[in-house]
């Protein structure tokens, strides 16, 4: 492939991960939230190992498997067991509405454009196109978080954190060292377990996963105290 092409391939599979941070946002089964998830892990993955090739940074290629294997389809397959054991199928209503979030959303996209482009200009990377989408994504993961109300739903949204500060690493230096990406993926991956334990935890004391019947809950119990 031709560098061009190359550069190319690369803006395209960043701006499809910015579409699908969007999506995240504007789901509200958790079934499709999951799903959307997923494909993030798997474009990412795609992406890593187009950046591996045109850069030839060969440790990217392991990197990108183990995205596929972990962030597209282990924790994935995980969160939906736990969705199906917990009987959580869709997010309550969120803190605020499709429209208004989409409109926040849209602002901190061109926000992000706006700060990173000095940043661009200075960059001779191939992938510097897609630093300011990968910093979008980020702010737009740590939204999705703030907007949903399901515990389940702002852990999704912490690891689609992750997942755009990966794709920041890769925009930004073509990558982390690998001994580096080893040790985030198996602490993501040792926190995804200890949510999932968190979750039955959680289900089993407050017989809900929604943040504000917790907090009401615990306000309960603090007056009969």
């Amino acid at each position: 492939m031709s560098a061009s092409f190359t550069q190319l391939l690369i803006d395209d599979m960043a701006a499809l991960t910015l579409l699908i941070s969007f999506a995240l946002l504007a789901q509200h089964r958790m079934l499709s939230v999951l799903h959307w998830f997923a494909a993030q892990g798997l474009l990412l993955a795609a992406t890593a190992a187009v950046v591996a090739y045109s850069s030839g940074e060969h440790e990217l290629y392991i990197s990108a498997m183990m995205t596929f294997l972990l962030k597209g389809l282990l924790m994935p397959w995980m969160l939906w067991r736990v969705i199906r054991k917990l009987h959580v199928h869709r997010e309550v209503e969120p803190l605020m509405n499709s429209g208004a979030t989409i409109i926040i959303a849209v602002a901190v996209t061109l926000f992000s454009f706006h700060v990173m482009q000095p940043i661009e200009l200075t960059s001779d990377l191939m992938t510097r196109n897609s630093m300011a989408i990968a910093m979008a994504c980020v702010l737009l993961s740590m939204l999705m978080m703030i907007t949903r109300k399901k515990a389940i739903t702002q852990v999704i949204g912490f690891l689609a954190v992750e997942n755009s500060l990966f794709f920041a690493a890769i925009g930004a230096t073509n990558g982390m060292p690998l001994v580096v990406e080893i040790g985030i993926a198996f602490d993501v991956l040792i926190a995804a377990l200890i949510f999932g334990l968190f979750f039955f935890q959680i289900r089993n004391t407050f017989d809900s996963m929604e943040v504000d019947a917790m907090n009401a809950s615990l306000i309960h119990k603090d007056d009969h105290e």
